[in-house]
């Protein structure tokens, strides 16, 4: 009976009320989130004390790190375990989001939400170099998506509110609101509505507000920048754009390669992978212990001046190699911090070089190390507008936005021109790739109903066409079209302009394809 109301008639009408509608509901995504993923954060911050305790417990002590290594195979067991009950818990969260809401994939947040957050536990205790935000945003996708089956809401409410859940569960784990919102639509959702983006606002503040309120309004980054880089030094910045675009191709390189490494051996399954990784992270908390997890600490070392600039280096490519085993082996945990972290070291490096050279004055160290961390996200998740906003919330600093924008931008551009994929639009695709059937080839016809917008750009083919000289694509039905702000009834003869922002119903099987 729940879903037989859900037909084309009842998606119509629900989509007049639908801005208002959502703010409330949006709220109640922000509350969910934010508390799930606070929860989560705490829950990290234990993993990470308690392994520096463990570790200080076993150093030189034969026996205890015997226990140690077996304790570490039990985590990967139990882990593995996880990732088998619900295989979609495992790398970071944010491309199996992007594919839910295109369509293509179907998570079940029951299993999700306990699966990622006992996972993500476990992986941060043993030193995997993970982080905590890529599950922080799908843990708050799948509180969205829990609030929509309770309310009984349909797909097309159900892919905002699971956006909206992304945003505040980005907003939680930076106390970055703004970039949250800006991840949700940059990154996640890939349109933009205004009737949307008043929801997924209220849900990252409120989720942000929540999280905040139990662990402080500190930003993420501590450190203080005393001096604004000034212009006869924006030459640099387009250098250092360069380097960070490459090496933001690198990585994606490195990490994809990682992933068809582990899965060349026919003997490995999910646990063994996370054998392997587990038992690395053992190895290099007994040598490099400052490599492990997120590696938050570094960026501290770095900022206060305690690391040189060899030290800066083997740093970078240690933590590097092993981001790449921890991730690649398919563990449930984030690349977001950690690749922020690379990014300081580069900046870092990039900086004590030029003091070097005598071409960086030592005050402007951290200037570079913050600027590097936005060019690197830029290059490796080509989110250029969040990684801007991002490194400004997470910093609070203002000063620094036009040295952001250039460096970003430059970034952006090389690493767009060495042809490198944005990384988690590569990840997609291989788990796409590795999947017989998904949602839109198994949900039937007839279906939910879901509603898309899109917004006529000049000099789209559509633009100066009539409506029926197009030919849409199968299953597709124009059901409304606003123009300066005004609705319309599109007809036959209806011409469209740039501007227009069409309303298109489809099959939930539909939903992913392109119109």
């Amino acid at each position: 009976m729940r879903k037989t109301k859900k037909n084309t008639s009842y998606t119509i009408k629900r989509v007049q009320r639908l801005p208002v509608i959502l703010i409330g509901e949006g709220l109640l995504t922000g509350a969910a989130a934010g508390l799930v993923v606070m929860l989560y954060r705490i829950a990290l911050t234990y993993a990470g004390q308690w392994l520096s305790e463990i570790l200080a417990f076993i150093k030189g002590h034969p026996g205890r790190i015997a226990g140690w290594f077996l304790v570490l195979c039990v985590f990967a067991l139990v882990t593995g375990r996880l990732v088998k009950w619900e295989p979609m818990i495992s790398g970071s969260g944010i491309p199996q989001v992007e594919g839910e809401i295109l369509g293509k994939l179907s998570q079940n947040w029951k299993k999700v939400l306990p699966a990622k957050f006992f996972g993500g536990f476990l992986c941060l205790l043993g030193g995997l170099s993970l982080g905590r935000e890529g599950p922080s945003i799908q843990l708050g996708a799948m509180s969205g998506q829990g609030i929509s089956r309770i309310l009984d809401r349909g797909k097309t409410e159900e892919r905002y509110l699971m956006t909206c859940g992304a945003s505040a569960g980005l907003a939680a784990a930076f106390h970055a609101p703004l970039a949250g919102v800006m991840f949700a639509f940059e990154e996640i959702h890939k349109g933009f509505s205004v009737g949307l983006m008043v929801s997924v606002m209220t849900a990252s503040v409120t989720a942000d507000y929540i999280c905040s309120h139990i662990m402080g309004l500190d930003p993420v980054f501590q450190f203080e920048l005393e001096h604004v880089l000034p212009q006869d030094h924006y030459w640099l910045l387009l250098l250092l754009g360069i380097i960070l675009g490459a090496a933001g191709a690198l990585y994606n390189k490195v990490m994809l390669k990682a992933q068809d490494l582990y899965k060349k051996p026919k003997f490995l399954n999910e646990t063994s992978r996370l054998v392997i990784a587990f038992l690395a992270a053992g190895c290099i908390g007994l040598v490099m212990p400052s490599v492990l997890g997120s590696g938050g600490d570094l960026i501290v070392d770095l900022t206060g001046g305690e690391m040189a600039a060899g030290l800066v280096a083997l740093t970078f490519v240690v933590k590097l190699l092993f981001s790449a085993v921890s991730f690649g082996s398919g563990a449930p945990g984030g690349i977001f911090f950690p690749l922020l972290v690379l990014g300081a070291l580069l900046g870092g490096l990039f900086a004590m070089t030029g003091v070097e050279l005598a071409v960086i004055d030592p005050m402007y160290i951290n200037n570079f190390v913050l600027l590097a961390m936005a060019g690197f996200f830029t290059a490796i998740v080509r989110a250029p507008i969040t990684g801007i906003i991002l490194l400004f919330e997470m910093s609070g600093s203002v000063s620094q936005m036009l040295s952001l924008a250039i460096v970003s931008v430059a970034a952006y551009i090389t690493a767009t021109l060495l042809k490198s994929e944005p990384i988690y639009e590569s990840l997609l695709g291989r788990i796409l790739a590795g999947r017989d059937n998904g949602p839109e080839k198994g949900t039937p016809a007839g279906g939910q109903k879901v509603l898309s917008e899109f917004v006529i750009m000049g000099g789209s083919v559509l633009e100066g066409r009539m409506v029926m000289e197009i030919t849409w694509p199968g299953n597709c039905l124009l059901v409304a079209l606003e123009r300066d702000g005004n609705e319309m009834i599109p007809r036959g003869r209806t011409r469209l302009m740039a501007g227009d922002k069409l309303t298109v119903m489809t099959d939930e099987r539909d939903a992913g394809v392109s119109v």
